[in-house]
């Protein structure tokens, strides 16, 4: 039975049903032959399924519904067949991945069309991330278009236990954007409003560190504050950006075109301690020893 979905032989899955197959058992990942079959996009033979007593809303033991196999495979027929069935698209799997998600990281656009107004707001914030998200980190501008024209929020926000599973720790659907050297979304989303400066390791710093210019000139252009630092791992006012160029002469000299702080390098907030250490040393010190130094 799987296998026949599988290759969408809708007279072998028939001849197969007429025979004792059934249809609701699984295969060693715990999918059904209506899963294997809206995974490979075949509509008769989820026709022919349902007909026969099909669980539409079926979950594999990772949460993946039926429907969110469609999503994956991307063809509107096979997603309408599922919807006018009672599949319900407001399911998560245990990624907390709807099938909106699914369908905007694919880039698939006539399927994500189907999915924005079916999809309830509630289900998303409980998802906690945004398809904006996905479809930034896909790389699909047209999907990420479609999204940000219906109402999407450009600066949706991870929800915590989604964010904390990147070692990071993004946020915005900028970050996964700039992180993947897209400038097409990046220049889509800031054109949108997105702001550059949500995320702990600001979007400019990705950018600097992976030697983007373009990237980096986009967010400059947006405003994004060209003397942000990582506070994780710095502790002091010297400027991140630098770490990420000290052998970048270009990318030196387009920070400090445009507003970098060069007096910052020449700034400690650990007092004068060290200075204090050394005129008490150097006192101690034998003579012989201060003029070898």
């Amino acid at each position: 039975m799987h296998e026949a979905s599988r290759a969408g032989c809708v007279h072998v899955v028939e001849l197969l049903l007429q025979n004792g197959g059934q249809v609701l058992e699984t295969d060693q990942y715990g999918v059904t032959p209506l899963g294997i079959a809206a995974e490979y996009s075949h509509a008769e033979v989820l026709e022919l399924l349902i007909k026969h007593g099909a669980d539409v809303n079926a979950q594999a033991p990772n949460g993946d519904s039926v429907l969110y196999d469609a999503a994956g495979s991307g063809n509107p027929d096979c997603v309408n067949i599922l919807l006018q069935h009672g599949a319900n698209p407001n399911i998560h799997n245990l990624s907390s991945q709807l099938p909106i998600h699914r369908a905007a990281y694919e880039g698939h656009y006539l399927a994500l069309r189907i999915f924005i107004p079916i999809t309830t707001r509630r289900a998303l914030r409980l998802s906690g991330h945004s398809p904006v998200h996905s479809a930034a980190d896909g790389g699909h501008a047209h999907c990420l278009e479609l999204l940000l024209q219906k109402g999407f929020d450009v600066n949706a926000l991870l929800a915590p236990h989604i964010s904390d599973n990147y070692g990071d720790m993004r946020r915005s659907p900028l970050y996964f954007a700039v992180s993947n050297g897209d400038a097409t979304c990046t220049e889509i989303l800031l054109k949108a409003g997105a702001k550059p400066d949500l995320d702990p390791l600001c979007c400019l710093l990705v950018a600097v560190r992976s030697g983007r210019y373009e990237i980096v000139k986009l967010l400059l252009a947006a405003r994004a504050d060209v003397n942000c630092y990582f506070t994780v791992v710095n502790d002091t006012v010297f400027p991140t950006a630098l770490q990420y160029c000290l052998k970048d002469e270009v990318m030196m000299r387009l920070l400090l075109n445009n507003g970098y702080n060069a007096e910052k390098c020449f700034c400690c907030n650990h007092d004068d301690d060290w200075d204090d250490f050394l005129k008490t040393r150097i006192y101690n010190f034998p003579l012989s020893y201060i003029i070898i130094i």
